[in-house]
C-alpha cells in the first residue's frame, strides 16, 4: 500500500510539472523517481517512511520554484551515488552527464557536517563554496534537500536536532538570503529557531497570539485607509498585513535590546502595484494620507540590493502616532524578494538569458572563489565570509556616479578594492564628498568617494585594523604574507652571506650538490625556503654556514675565534629591510646609536642598543644575537621616546607640538602627567631620522622657557617579552 501511495504522490508532482515543463522532460523526472525509488529499495527514515518519500518531497519543493527538469532529476536522484552504492558513471549512462554532475556536486555537499570545531566548518564551508562555482543549481537542491530535513527534524534526538538548527541558522538561512530566497530564509529561521529554543519559540509565539486580538482592529483601520487612500488616487493595488515572524521578534529583541512591546507597536504593510511608476505614484499618496517619518525612507528600486531585493521602504506616523512600516512593489519585484535566484526558472523568459539575480549570485561565488585563493587558511576565509553573508548594506558612488554596494562601517579602503585590487593596494588618500578625509573614516551611505593611488605604494598593515569587508581583509593579508615573504629571503641571504664570508665563501660559490644534501636535512623543498627560514630567525645563519663549508666547531678556543671573525664582520641595517627587521621597542634604537641584532624566532631580527638591559644576558651569545651597525646612507624614520618636564602654563602643549613639527619630527604620542601644582612631565614618542635629528629636536625643545629638563627615555624593563621571544630558540 506504501508504494501504491508514493506512486500516487509522483503522480500528483507530474500533474504539476505538465503546467510548465514539456511532456518529454516530465518524462525524464519520472523515470528518475523510479530509478532513485528501485535503488533505494528497502531504506527507511527514521520517521518509518521509505526513504523514497525524501528525494520526491526535495523535487516537489523545487517544483514549487518552477525549477527546470534536470535540478528536479538531481533532487529524485541526490542520495543515490552516498546510500546505495550506484556510481557517477551509472547515472551519467542513464541520465546524461550535466544531471550527473548536479548529483556528484549535492553528494559532495552532503558530505559536509558542520562540526563544533571551527576548523572543519571552515573547510566544509570552502567546498561548498567550490560546489556552487561550477553549478549554482547544486546549491539549490542542497537547500530544498535541508529544507524537507528541517520540516522532518522533528523524529530525531535532542541532540542531533540542536546541531542541525544550529548550522540551518549559521550556514544554510543566510546562503538563501544572499541569493535572495526570502520565503525558504524565513522557514528556515522559524523552523531553526523551535528547533534551538523550543521554550523561547512557545513563549513568543504565545504573546503573539495573544496580542493579535487587541492588534486585528488597528490593523483593519490602517489597511481600510490605505485601500481607500489608493482607489482615491486611481492607483490599482493590493495591500497586505505583514506578519512579523518570530525568529525576527527574538532577534530584535536580543541584538536591539528592544521589549516584545517596543517591536510589535510597529505595524507593517505591504502593497503590491502593477508597474514601476505606480510605486512612486503609491509613496506619494501614502505619505499624503500620514507623515512620513524623516530619514526612514529607502528606495531599493533605483539601487537594488546584493541579492537583487527591490522595494520602497518607507516609515509614517499612522492614527494615533501608530508606527506603520509600508513596503512597496511590482509584482515582479514580490516574486523576487520571495524566490530570489529560484524567479530565474519560475517566470523564465523565451531567449533564456541569465537573470539578475543570477548574475549577482554567480558574482558572489567568483568572489567566494577570489577570497578562497588569498585566504591563508580555512578559518580565516570562513571569517571574511560571514561579513557578507550578514551584511547591512551603506551605497556610495564613485566620482562618475557608478554605485557600490559595502556593508556598513565600511571605509575609504575596502571601497578601494571594491573597485579593484589594483586600486586599493596602491591607495594613498581618498576624498570623501570632495573632502579629504583619513582612509579609515567610516563611509555613509549617498556618499561620493574618490580614490587616490600613487605607484609603487603598497598596503599599510594598520589598515587591518579598520577594513570591513572580506575582500579588503584577504587581499590585504595576501599582500603583506608575499611582502614578508620575500623580504625574509632577502635578509636570510643577506645573513647568510655575511655568515659564509668568515669561512671565505658566499653563497652563489656553494657547490649545488651541498646545498640539496643540506635541504634534504632539514626537509626543505627550495634554497628560497632556507633563506626565508634564517630571514624569519627560525634557523641561525651561522650554523647553516658551518654545515655548508664541512667546517666542524673544534676547541672552545677555536669558538672564540670564530666569534671575534663574526664580530669584526658587522652586519649592516639599510633601514629598509620591511617587516622581516624589527626595532625593539623597549630601548627605541635610531642610527647612530651602538647597536645589536638579536634573532627572535617566526619575527626575524630585533634590533636593540647595545647597553638595553633586556639583552645583556644574551648579547655574548652568537645562537641568539648578531653583530650589527647602521649602514651609513641608512633610510627612514625611527621611533624613539623622550621625557619634558615643563612648568604648566596655557597652551604649553601646542607650543611644544609646535616646535617639535617644526623641526620636521612626527609626534607618534604624547601623554602628560601632573608632578606638582606647578610643573608637569611630557612623555612624547616621536619619529626621527638619526641621533642628530633627534639632538637638533632636544636643543630646540630646551629654549621653550617654560621647558626645565629634557631627557632621551632609554630602555625600560621588558623582561617577560624578552623571555617569551627567546623561549622558542
Amino acid at each position: 500500500m506504501q508504494v501504491l501511495a508514493e506512486k500516487g504522490s509522483i503522480q500528483t508532482l507530474s500533474e504539476g510539472l505538465s503546467t510548465y515543463l514539456a511532456k518529454d522532460q516530465v518524462n525524464n523526472v519520472r523515470r528518475a523517481y523510479f530509478y532513485a525509488e528501485q535503488a533505494h529499495d528497502g531504506q527507511y527514515r527514521h520517521s518509518g517512511d521509505p526513504y523514497v518519500s525524501h528525494p520526491l518531497a526535495v523535487a516537489g519543493i523545487l517544483s514549487e520554484m518552477h525549477m527546470d527538469h534536470q535540478s528536479l532529476m538531481a533532487a529524485m536522484l541526490h542520495d543515490v551515488i552516498e546510500d546505495t552504492g550506484i556510481t557517477k558513471t551509472a547515472i551519467k549512462n542513464q541520465f546524461g552527464n550535466t544531471v550527473a554532475d548536479l548529483v556528484d556536486g549535492v553528494s559532495k555537499l552532503n558530505k559536509i557536517t558542520f562540526s563544533s570545531r571551527a576548523e572543519a566548518q571552515a573547510e566544509n564551508f570552502q567546498k561548498m563554496a567550490m560546489a556552487m562555482a561550477k553549478d549554482l543549481r547544486v546549491i539549490m537542491v542542497k537547500i530544498a534537500d535541508r529544507l524537507h530535513n528541517m520540516r522532518t527534524l522533528r523524529v530525531l534526538g535532542a541532540t542531533k536536532r540542536r546541531r542541525i538548527a544550529r548550522e540551518t541558522l549559521d550556514i544554510y538561512a543566510p546562503i538563501a538570503n544572499r541569493l535572495g530566497m526570502n520565503n525558504v530564509r524565513i522557514e528556515f529561521e522559524e523552523l531553526g529557531f523551535s528547533a534551538l529554543y523550543p521554550m523561547r519559540a512557545k513563549r513568543i509565539s504565545a504573546e503573539v497570539k495573544r496580542i493579535r486580538g487587541n492588534r486585528k482592529e488597528i490593523v483593519s483601520q490602517i489597511q481600510t485607509s490605505l485601500e481607500a487612500c489608493l482607489e482615491r488616487e486611481n492607483l490599482p493595488g493590493r495591500t497586505i498585513g505583514r506578519e512579523k515572524h518570530l525568529y525576527s521578534i527574538y532577534e530584535k529583541m536580543r541584538s536591539k535590546r528592544k521589549s516584545f512591546s517596543e517591536i510589535m507597536d510597529v505595524y507593517a504593510f505591504r502593497i503590491i502595484v502593477d508597474r514601476v511608476d505606480s510605486c512612486y505614484r503609491v509613496l506619494g499618496a501614502v505619505h499624503s494620507l500620514y507623515k512620513p517619518v524623516p530619514g526612514r525612507f529607502k528606495d531599493y528600486i533605483a539601487i537594488p540590493k546584493a541579492n537583487g531585493y527591490q522595494s520602497l521602504h518607507t516609515t509614517l506616523f499612522g492614527m494615533h502616532g501608530v508606527p506603520i512600516e509600508i513596503q512597496i512593489r511590482t509584482e515582479e519585484m514580490e516574486a523576487m524578494a520571495n524566490n530570489g535566484i529560484a524567479s530565474h526558472w519560475l517566470y523564465k523568459s523565451s531567449d533564456d538569458l541569465p537573470s539578475n539575480a543570477q548574475i549577482r549570485a554567480r558574482e558572489w561565488v567568483n568572489g567566494l572563489l577570489e577570497m578562497q585563493k588569498h585566504a591563508g587558511n580555512s578559518l580565516e576565509f570562513i571569517e571574511n565570509v560571514k561579513i557578507d553573508l550578514f551584511p547591512e548594506e551603506i551605497y556610495v558612488f564613485t566620482p562618475k556616479g557608478q554605485i557600490f554596494e559595502l556593508p556598513t562601517g565600511s571605509t575609504a579602503v575596502d571601497f578601494a578594492y571594491a573597485i579593484h585590487t589594483d586600486v586599493g593596494n596602491s591607495c594613498v588618500a581618498c576624498r570623501i564628498s570632495r573632502r579629504l578625509a583619513p582612509l579609515s573614516e567610516p563611509l555613509q551611505s549617498g556618499q561620493t568617494v574618490e580614490i587616490i593611488t600613487a605607484p609603487g605604494t603598497q598596503p599599510n598593515p594598520a589598515w587591518l585594523s579598520f577594513v570591513i569587508t572580506g575582500k579588503a581583509r584577504s587581499n590585504i593579508r595576501h599582500y603583506l604574507k608575499n611582502q614578508k615573504y620575500s623580504e625574509s629571503i632577502s635578509l636570510g641571504k643577506r645573513l647568510l652571506n655575511k655568515a659564509l664570508a668568515n669561512f671565505g665563501s658566499q653563497i652563489d660559490s656553494v657547490p649545488k650538490e651541498d646545498i640539496d644534501s643540506l635541504l634534504q636535512q632539514f626537509n626543505l623543498e627550495s634554497v628560497d625556503h632556507l633563506l626565508e627560514e634564517i630571514g624569519l630567525g627560525n634557523r641561525m645563519a651561522y650554523m647553516i654556514a658551518q654545515r655548508l663549508t664541512a667546517v666542524e666547531q673544534g676547541s672552545k678556543a677555536g669558538l672564540e675565534t670564530r666569534i671575534a671573525q663574526e664580530q669584526t664582520n658587522t652586519f649592516a641595517i639599510l633601514g629598509s629591510e620591511g617587516m622581516v627587521m624589527n626595532y625593539a621597542k623597549c630601548c627605541h634604537p635610531i642610527p647612530g646609536d651602538p647597536i645589536v641584532g638579536h634573532i627572535s624566532s617566526g619575527r626575524g631580527m630585533v634590533i636593540h642598543t647595545e647597553d638595553c638591559i633586556n639583552i645583556a644576558e644574551i648579547q655574548d651569545n652568537p645562537d641568539k644575537c648578531v653583530a650589527v651597525t647602521w649602514d651609513p646612507n641608512v633610510e627612514g624614520e625611527f621611533s624613539v621616546e623622550f621625557r619634558v618636564e615643563l612648568e604648566n602654563q596655557r597652551g604649553i602643549i601646542a607650543t611644544l607640538a609646535t616646535t617639535i613639527t617644526g623641526v620636521e619630527a612626527n609626534i607618534e604620542k604624547i601623554s602628560t602627567v601632573e608632578r606638582d601644582a606647578r610643573f608637569s612631565i611630557v612623555n612624547l614618542s616621536l619619529n626621527v631620522k638619526n641621533r642628530v635629528h633627534l639632538a637638533r629636536v632636544m636643543k630646540r625643545v630646551r629654549l621653550i622657557k617654560a621647558v626645565s629638563k629634557v631627557t632621551r627615555v632609554k630602555s625600560r624593563k621588558v623582561r617577560k617579552v624578552i623571555k617569551t621571544q627567546l623561549g622558542s630558540h
